[in-house]
């Protein structure tokens, strides 16, 4: 079963985030041989999504989720769903989803 965790992102900047994982006891997950994928869309069923870039760090079990100014300028304002997957090239599994909330930018 996937974590929970919501996250805001500020209209119009870069944005990064860093998703520490670990098991049951509380101990780093071993991503060594594995890649991520992470999006988000307007509702779960929207055909049109923005893609994450994502970063695996296998040493410390994180997984680094960002996005450019520019993407996130073209994001509209409001609530989001996302998901990261991880797979080994064989298994793929769902550990973080959860909403995303877009503030609105005053400057530009």
């Amino acid at each position: 079963m996937a974590t929970k965790a919501n996250l805001v992102i500020d209209q119009g900047t870069n944005f990064s985030t860093d998703l520490t994982l670990t098991d049951e006891n509380g101990d780093m997950l071993n991503l060594v041989g594995y890649t991520a994928n992470s999006q988000l869309r307007k509702w779960y069923t929207s055909t049109n999504y923005v893609a994450f870039t994502t970063a695996v760090n296998t040493s410390v079990g994180v997984i680094t989720l960002s996005l450019t100014n520019a993407q996130t300028a073209n994001l509209v304002a409001g609530r989001y769903v996302y998901d990261v997957e991880i797979s080994d090239g064989t298994t793929i599994s769902r550990v973080v989803e959860g909403i995303i909330t877009v503030t609105p930018n005053v400057t530009r």
